[in-house]
């Protein structure tokens, strides 16, 4: 099956699970907390995928008000800002990063990580975004979609000419819910499903090949 990718003019890809294969890292980090906090390791695995950290520790210690939320949050993003050992760039990765940069298609990642995190993860993955969009630059994370609203306002391109990348359901709702086209890995169910990444270089090179 083919997808008319035409009137897409810039591409907004999410970070962990995407671009970048941190799996691993995550579920340590996870895990620790879990056991810090005298949480079952598997009930924060069990909603940790795509959902911002803030949500998660709400839904797992409801009694904390929202100074212990924060202190929370910051122990669970430290405890993965140098884990880095298993952390590396998803298969395709860099080849569409390529295609995009040849096609002159403008990219932005965003991602729920904060600042920190992102660009140590990024940088353990050899990715250098033009434009990153973290926890740090928004109210609410992921499934809202004000962080895919403020790259698509940051590169000046319309919602609906975006494209947003993701592998987790709460990504693609976000994207959706900011009026964007969606693609998606792990077969969540998207705008256009992909296996990997290297379709989606694949796709958009075809695009411009009979565009």
């Amino acid at each position: 099956m083919r997808w008319d990718l035409s009137s897409i003019a810039a591409v907004l890809l999410d970070m962990d699970g995407t671009l970048v294969d941190s799996d691993k890292a995550i579920a340590q980090a996870w895990t620790a907390w879990a056991i810090e906090h005298r949480v079952v390791p598997a009930a924060a695995l069990a909603i940790s995928h795509g959902t911002p950290t803030s949500d998660v520790v709400r839904a797992l210690l409801p009694g904390l008000d929202e100074t212990e939320v924060i202190r929370s949050v910051r122990r669970q993003w430290a405890l993965q800002y140098d884990d880095l050992s298993d952390v590396s760039a998803l298969s395709g990765a860099h080849r569409l990063l390529s295609t995009l940069r040849r096609l002159d298609l403008p990219w932005a990642v965003v991602t729920n990580a904060d600042a920190t995190l992102a660009a140590a993860r990024l940088g353990a993955a050899g990715i250098a975004a033009p434009l990153l969009i973290t926890a740090d630059d928004v109210i609410a994370g992921k499934p809202d979609p004000e962080g895919y609203l403020a790259a698509a306002g940051r590169l000046g391109v319309p919602s609906s000419a975006c494209l947003v990348v993701e592998d987790s359901p709460a990504g693609l709702a976000a994207g959706r819910a900011a009026g964007m086209r969606t693609a998606g890995l792990r077969g969540i169910d998207a705008d256009i499903p992909l296996t990997n990444l290297e379709q989606l270089a694949d796709l958009l090179r075809s695009r411009d090949a009979t565009g």
